[in-house]
């Protein structure tokens, strides 16, 4: 359950908010050549930091990467528009417009959804374990109870992550 809160949490993470996080860049994967045409994640080559609000400033370990890693960013079509800059890569993070506001708050929906779900599959299989473990009636229904509060605990949890997220996406 906890894990799915996370992934919830973590998927809140790569939407664009109009505010620069390193997080945005976590799904980049691409294969540069240097690495034997191997696919690496943008942090596993590189520091990802964000000295301002409106500025994500990438820095290869390999300078060689630089042309490469921006070339990655630009066909990731995550809406940047990158620039080398002697040795590193600096994004600049655009302005939202209230239309992408809108549809960022139905995609958080979305994905707070998919983590609901999750849960009730766990319920479900935790629901089928304790039908297999024959216990007494009175224990069952106790398992059953405390089974309900956690799932309830965790649907909470999610529903505060979403009210957080579509209030930083709002937020201008």
């Amino acid at each position: 359950m906890t894990a799915a809160v996370a992934h919830v949490q973590k998927e809140f993470g790569t939407l664009h908010t109009g505010k620069a996080n390193p997080s945005m860049l976590d799904s980049l994967h691409f294969s540069p050549e240097s690495y034997g045409g191997s696919s690496v994640t943008l942090k596993d080559v590189a520091a990802i930091t964000t000295p301002d609000a409106r500025l994500i400033v990438v820095q290869p370990w390999d300078k060689g990467l630089i042309k490469e890693i921006e070339k990655a960013i630009i066909a990731a079509n995550l809406g940047f528009n990158p620039r080398a800059d002697g040795d590193s890569i600096k994004i600049a993070i655009p302005e939202l417009s209230k239309e992408r506001r809108a549809e960022l708050v139905k995609i958080s929906g979305k994905m707070s959804e998919e983590g609901k779900i999750a849960l009730r599959n766990i319920r479900r299989d935790a629901q089928e374990a304790l039908k297999k473990a024959k216990l007494p009636e009175d224990e069952m229904k106790r398992a059953e109870k405390e089974l309900q509060a956690m799932i309830d605990d965790n649907n909470k949890k999610i529903d505060e992550l979403l009210a957080k997220k579509e209030k930083e996406l709002t937020t201008v």
